[in-house]
């Protein structure tokens, strides 16, 4: 959520910033519509003071003629009609708050300076690579024929107890996964300086306020609506929302916190998008990082952040490189991002594994996150990254450590894990 003061006082530079993000009209419109309600609001405030203030005085004055014996009848009321049109400003001034806090969280957050200015993901900006994708001696295969064949993934199995765009991982595969979990958060908590935290999975409406899914994305995630509960559409939900509502002392901070979370999600508007395989499933699994740290050093905190990403690729040997997004790739909540995008033999490109963003203040004004700081409170920064989705994971690892012969020599980093050193053929 943005500061109401600053859209106050800046309509037009928000209004550029934010148009930048290629949602021009609708911007523009409820900008217009912020600007007419608050100064509404204002104007009602201002009012409803000075007729209360009106009724403080007159009751003063009737207390005062009874006591002297005098006739109050006609000033109080008088006073009752002020107190009728008191309560109708009230209702008023409720409903127009109801109506700004509705428009304010609909607002996306504003690009940071330093995101390059750009309509789409084609005008996204490289930032570096690591390694160069492996030349194959032999046609490579897809992870989801590698997988199927080795007896470690089974998609037809997962349709029949759920619906396409679910996997049932057995053997090794399921042995693969819980390793890489516990491999990332490791390396996070014994070398990143993260804390581990395991969080409920189903999480409220309040908590999909507060990190920007809900009101505007709704149709992505997975409703239970008898208690109005939310399947996690991402561990960075209940992990931000650790603090919501809270005051930290600026001692505590920064707070790096990581968890391993099965996450859910509809996958609204994907149809037809990497739908084979593990890429884009309803059911996924993340080891999550999110940081809650002071406003000043928040950018710094984005590139340790990306960093404490890019070394789980580093440390498997998966060639990744490391992308820019521009303002029109940037999303709703992120003032900057940067996306890890790991190498997919099969796709011949590469494909996101982390999205890694500074949401400055946003999601902590949402969630009233705040520091103390002497005697002044402020909202803390927010970031989050993936570290990293693990399916994708272990898709790269298959397609990327295949044989000719069709096994999986596993990373180096992963067989104390798992206890072998490649996936061989049933």
């Amino acid at each position: 959520m943005l500061d109401v003061r600053y859209l106050r006082q800046n309509p037009e530079e928000a209004r550029i910033r934010l148009e930048s993000k290629g949602e021009a009209v609708e911007i523009d419109m409820i900008i217009e519509e912020f600007l007419r309600l608050d100064e509404d609001r204002r104007s009602s405030l201002v009012e409803v003071e000075r007729l209360k203030n009106q009724r403080n005085v007159a009751s003063a004055e009737v207390a005062k003629l009874k006591r002297e014996g005098k006739n109050a009848d006609a000033l109080v009321s008088e006073m009752r009609i002020v107190g009728d049109t008191i309560r109708e400003f009230d209702d008023r001034l409720r409903a127009l708050e109801s109506r700004i806090n509705s428009i304010m969280l609909n607002i996306p957050n504003l690009p940071h300076s330093s995101v390059p200015i750009g309509l789409d993901e084609s005008e996204n900006v490289e930032i570096r690579r690591w390694e160069e994708p492996r030349k194959f001696e032999f046609p490579p295969l897809p992870h989801w024929e590698i997988g199927t064949a080795l007896g470690i993934l089974d998609f037809e199995r997962a349709s029949k107890i759920t619906g396409a765009r679910f996997t049932v991982y057995q053997g090794l595969g399921s042995r693969l996964i819980r390793a890489l979990a516990s491999f990332m958060l490791d390396l996070h908590t014994s070398k990143h300086g993260y804390t581990e935290c395991y969080p409920p999975m189903i999480v409220n409406r309040a908590c999909l306020q507060t990190t920007g899914q809900l009101p505007k994305f709704q149709e992505d995630v997975f409703h239970l609506q008898e208690q109005d509960w939310f399947l996690n559409p991402t561990a960075e939900v209940p992990l931000t929302n650790l603090y919501r509502d809270e005051i930290l002392d600026e001692s505590q901070l920064p707070l790096r916190i990581t968890g391993y979370l099965p996450s859910f999600r509809s996958e609204a508007g994907s149809s037809g998008r990497d739908t084979r395989g593990v890429i884009r499933t309803h059911q996924f699994n993340k080891v999550e990082l999110v940081q809650f740290v002071h406003p000043e050093v928040s950018y710094d905190a984005l590139e340790s952040l990306t960093a404490n990403a890019e070394e789980v690729l580093k440390v498997l040997g998966i060639p990744y490189r490391v992308v820019q997004m521009c303002t029109g790739d940037l999303g709703f909540t992120a003032a900057k991002k940067y996306d890890l995008e790991l190498w997919m033999p099969s796709y011949e490109r590469y494909v996101e594994i982390s999205s890694c963003s500074n949401f400055e203040d946003f999601q902590a004004r949402r969630g009233n996150i705040r520091f103390r700081s002497g005697g002044k409170v402020d909202f803390v920064h927010t970031l989050n990254g993936s570290g990293l989705a693990i399916d994708r994971c272990l898709a790269a690892i298959l397609e990327n450590f295949q044989t000719a012969d069709g096994e999986v020599i596993l990373p180096e980093a992963l067989r104390p894990y798992m206890g072998v050193e490649r996936i061989m053929l049933p």
